[in-house]
């Protein structure tokens, strides 16, 4: 890394840490017009030419154990070059990880871990390629009370200031399975209304952030469910088979067991890479070496298929079907 780029990234974290900073106008900018990111979505990305070093920023429903699924993916395909860091909280929002005077819930446990980098000084090293944040759920008191659209802009801005390289991707996922509007229908709702109308646009209307992606990881998670449901992936038949379950049994209504982190490494392998997940391996280890709960054989490629379908049919992902 260059000493430039270092030093440049140091400046810009201080200017910009505290509640905005230097960097952050005091009259909030304009969202950028639905048209407007529809045109910046019609403008699909190069794939990478090389593994990435990725940076994931979140809580739960990222967790140890996706990411190093993600890994195995990545080394698999031949990415040898993939390495991973993050930073994690329980149900913590970009605000929390941002603000050093506001506490991350469960920071010393979730990133009890070999993998915990502090963001911020990964971040100002510069070797970052993507970044991969997302905001805490309830999705809409994250909007109201936790300012995600401003804090997703002053991490973009953050990450581009040390590395103008970096790819900084918005990774959308789900809400409670017993929501009472339904767990499907919110799915589809809420990422045009607010992963990207209500963070995303009003995040690019701040000079600075950049671009940036979505990882549809909702969307994905979702149509596999779907399909499953339908009888179209062999022997699993719906929600409870990709959610984890509580001690005394009961299905978790919101994290992910074995099979669903699976399912959201593989989206973020294909959005990352731009690489279809199909007759990748699907025998994977958890974070800490031990076997994960495989999916059935017979039902592999199916779930690796509409991982694919659903990336690059939305433009969000910045990800086109190769020829």
């Amino acid at each position: 890394m260059k000493r430039r780029h270092w030093i440049a990234g140091m400046a810009a974290l201080t200017a910009l840490a505290g509640g905005g900073g230097l960097l952050w106008r005091s009259r909030t900018p304009r969202p950028v017009s639905p048209e407007d990111l529809a045109a910046r979505f019609a403008r699909p990305l190069s794939p990478p030419g090389a593994g990435l070093v990725v940076h994931h920023l979140g809580h739960s429903l990222v967790g140890r154990d996706m990411p190093a699924m993600l890994e195995q993916l990545a080394h698999a395909a031949g990415f040898v070059g993939h390495s991973h860091s993050s930073q994690l909280g329980w149900g913590a929002s970009l605000r929390q990880h941002w603000e050093p005077d506001e506490p991350v819930p469960g920071f010393e446990t979730e990133n009890a871990h070999p993998r915990h980098r502090p963001s911020r000084e990964a971040l100002a090293e510069g070797h970052i390629d993507a970044l991969v944040l997302t905001e805490m759920v309830e999705i809409r008191d994250a909007i109201r009370y936790h300012d995600s659209a401003r804090y997703l802009a002053l991490w973009a801005q953050a990450a581009r200031a040390a590395n103008p390289d970096t790819r900084i991707y918005l990774y959308e996922t789900w809400h409670r399975l017993d929501d009472p509007q339904g767990w499907a229908a919110r799915v589809a709702a809420d990422l045009p209304r607010h992963w990207q109308g209500d963070i995303l646009r009003a995040a690019l209307g701040h000079e600075g952030s950049g671009d940036i992606r979505i990882i549809p990881g909702g969307q994905v998670l979702a149509a596999v469910i779907a399909a499953a449901g339908a009888g179209q992936i062999a022997g699993l038949s719906g929600a409870e088979d990709f959610f984890a379950r509580t001690p005394e049994g009961a299905v978790d209504p919101i994290h992910l067991g074995d099979l669903g982190a699976y399912v959201i490494a593989a989206a973020h392998f294909a959005t990352l890479y731009h690489a279809s997940p199909e007759g990748l391996p699907h025998r994977l280890a958890l974070a800490d070496g031990s076997p994960a709960d495989p999916l059935p054989d017979p039902a592999a490629e199916d779930v690796q298929r509409v991982v694919w379908q659903v990336v690059t049919g939305y433009a969000g992902s910045g990800v086109r079907a190769r020829a």
